[in-house]
């Protein structure tokens, strides 16, 4: 699936403690390593198993899009991946072939600049930053960036094991475990990271509320104004 982020938000305060925002269907920010192999690849676009990687996807898989934005070739580019999987190659294909930026990359932008509001929150993201938050997701869901490149895709066959399998005894829980096979695609695109924060700056500038935040809030979104690109 996408890795576009819609679940519901969680979090639980003590008393005198802030509260702390957990999010399980949050992707983690671009800077935490974090390894994304699911499995056993067992087929790719370029052969067999041992076929090597692309580096981009190497580098995705083993470490995030923090470690991809580390090569020398995109030093000043963010890059942003699309995923999707299934088990039919030919549907999967197509929606590699259609992925577009013009459709596709603001949903992955309003992703990331939501995963980074919530980085910065010491509270439940409303209470932090009033209206603005919702609207800045909103409005760069819905922005155009046109400087964005969509330049590689690349397929991996997976073969995840370790599910419990049907107990067809009805004697309770099974001990044995099945093996499935998926196809995974991944979908590169990178957009020069000077015309993208100018496009997330203007974007906030512009941002106008029906409620005007507290001083609170006002305080927060000043701040996040002036250091979103420090982690972003």
């Amino acid at each position: 699936m996408f890795f576009i982020l819609t679940g519901p938000l969680f979090f639980f305060a003590c008393a005198g403690q802030k509260k702390i925002i957990f999010h399980p269907e949050f992707n983690p920010l671009p800077e935490q390593a974090e390894t994304l192999v699911p499995g056993e690849i067992i087929e790719s676009r370029n052969g067999p198993a041992d076929a090597a990687l692309p580096e981009w996807l190497g580098n995705f898989l083993n470490g995030g899009i923090r470690r991809v934005e580390a090569q020398g070739v995109y030093w000043d580019k963010y890059i942003f991946i699309g995923k999707n999987s299934g088990t039919n190659l030919n549907a999967l294909r197509q929606w590699a072939e259609r992925f577009t930026v013009a459709q596709d990359l603001p949903r992955l932008v309003g992703a990331r600049i939501e995963n980074r509001l919530l980085a910065a929150a010491d509270l439940y993201p409303d209470d932090e930053y009033g209206e603005f938050f919702e609207a800045m997701i909103k409005s760069a869901s819905d922005a155009e960036y046109p400087e964005a490149l969509k330049e590689d895709n690349f397929w991996i066959k997976w073969r995840i094991s370790g599910e419990p399998a049907a107990d067809l005894t009805g004697e309770g829980e099974t001990e044995n475990t099945v093996e499935r096979d998926i196809y995974e695609f991944f979908v590169l695109i990178s957009i020069d990271k000077i015309a993208l924060q100018n496009r997330i700056q203007a974007l906030m500038a512009n941002i106008q509320t029906a409620v005007s935040p507290t001083r609170d809030q006002a305080a927060s979104i000043n701040r996040i104004r002036q250091n979103f690109f420090e982690v972003f």
